[in-house]
């Protein structure tokens, strides 16, 4: 089963030098997807990792995650933000999703890599609402058959929300399979806003999108 990893980066080297030295990634077909801009910071990487496909597309997360998929070779493909680790054991994960012909994408459980209380409170509100609603994020590391992807038509070209939109529509095409390994994100982001705002803002633009206001009005509000 060859899986194809897809790691969307835009102005994120050091991050994604993080990611590179983890040595996760075994046999999978590796596909960074950045942009013309980051050429310049991210040569350094490039020599060091020649067994992996760099490519170059368009600024926008959804734009070069579809990009890197139009690539792929892998039956699944896993979309790997660059701050975020894939666990140890992933490929089992996909493993037992590959074994049931329901499940048309797959999370890993949310991690942060924090000590602090309010990495945990955050777990668990995430945790809870993919238990509850079944909607991961992006930074669960999504993944999904490369079949079911293609006819789909991909991630939408939309400014935010990109993830939320692509697990409502395959959704209705399958089962979502939820795997108990965590993938672990880096907390620099809470970190930096503040864990409180940080929050705050997500289940506001959650909250505003599925009441109807447009991705494009989203991003423009941050």
């Amino acid at each position: 089963m060859l899986v194809s990893i897809v790691i969307p980066v835009y102005r994120d080297a050091e991050a994604l030098a993080r990611l590179c030295a983890s040595r996760r990634f075994a046999d999978a077909d590796v596909i960074v997807a950045a942009t013309p801009e980051d050429r310049e910071s991210l040569a350094a990487l490039r020599a060091a990792h020649p067994s992996f496909r760099w490519i170059e597309a368009p600024r926008g997360r959804a734009r070069q995650m579809n990009a890197g998929a139009a690539a792929a070779g892998g039956r699944w493909l896993v979309f790997l933000h660059a701050d975020t680790q894939l666990p140890a054991d992933w490929r089992d994960a996909i493993a037992r999703a590959d074994a049931d012909p329901r499940v048309s994408l797959g999370c890993f459980r949310f991690a942060l890599d924090s000590p602090s209380w309010c990495a945990r409170a955050i777990e668990i509100g995430v945790r809870l609402r993919v238990a509850i609603f079944g909607l991961p994020y992006g930074d669960q590391a999504l993944f999904v058959r490369r079949a079911d992807f293609a006819v789909a038509g991909g991630y939408a070209d939309l400014p935010i929300m990109e993830d939320v939109d692509l697990v409502l529509r395959f959704r209705r095409r399958g089962r979502l399979y939820r795997a108990p390994n965590p993938a672990v994100t880096s907390a620099r982001k809470w970190e930096r806003d503040g864990w409180m705002s940080r929050t705050v803002t997500h289940l506001r633009l959650i909250v505003l999108y599925f009441l109807g206001v447009t991705p494009e009005r989203l991003a423009a509000s941050l």
